[in-house]
Formats: structure tokens, sequence, C-alpha cells
């Protein structure tokens, strides 16, 4: 019997096909089971009309650290409900850091918080996601 893969071995796999995580820039900080810190830096082409990262940026910068936090288990966990409240705005050159742990899990729900400061310390976003659990092992 083989021995399962480890948080990092499982983030690599995910990673290595995630080209829109790639795109965005994202560079991993730290993964552990159930947990995931991740970093990326804004630049100019995610601005919306308001000269402010897109309100889209943050939540999927978010969004992949619940994806990479939520698997790290060997379980694959795929989202059903996110929502995130944006505290701050976000501006081209700001360096963010999105912080996933996970609340409770279940056999087959798992709820996680991301907080996402920017390089000062000041948080700008709160993310909640629920994912489900499925049968399938990594």
């Amino acid at each position: 019997m083989s021995t399962p893969p480890s948080a990092s071995e499982i983030v690599d796999q995910m990673m290595a096909r995630d080209a829109f995580s790639q795109w965005l820039g994202i560079e991993r900080l730290a993964e552990a089971p159930g947990a995931c810190s991740l970093r990326m830096q804004i630049r100019p082409d995610m601005l919306n009309g308001f000269g402010i990262a897109h309100g889209g940026i943050t939540f999927s910068l978010a969004d992949s650290a619940l994806a990479f936090a939520s698997n790290s288990q060997g379980q694959h966990a795929v989202s059903i409900e996110a929502s995130i409240n944006h505290l701050a705005p976000v501006h081209s050159g700001d360096v963010l850091v999105a912080t996933a742990r996970e609340l409770h899990r279940s056999r087959r729900l798992a709820h996680y918080q991301v907080e996402v400061t920017r390089g000062d310390g000041e948080k700008v976003a709160l993310f909640k996601g629920v994912v489900y659990r499925k049968e399938q092992h990594w």
C-alpha cells in the first residue's frame, strides 16, 4: 500500500494544472492539512474603472487558497458556496496574502475562512467558503 501524498504534493499537482492561478501570479507560501497561504502582486491589468483592483481578483486569490487548503487533506473537494467581504481598496503594486484555515469538517462538507491582507498587514477582505468532499482521493 502506498503512502498518501502530503499537502505539498497535492498542491503541487493542483498548481501544475491551474492555469488561472498561474496567470494571477500566485506564489505558495505554506500549506498544511486544512490550511494554505498564498501571495500575489496586483498588476495594472487587474484594475477596474475606478483604478482599484477588481473585486474578482481578490475573490480569485481567496478561492485558490480555499481550493488548496480543502484538498490538502487528501480527498477531492469542490466549492459549493463562497462569499467575500471587501474591507479596503487594493491598488496596483499591492502585495496580497491569502491565508485559509479550516473551521469545521464533516464527512461530506467542510467550512473555511480566508483572510486576505495587504503587505502592510491591513485586512482587505474576508472570504468564507464551503466545500463538498467527494469520494475520490489524491
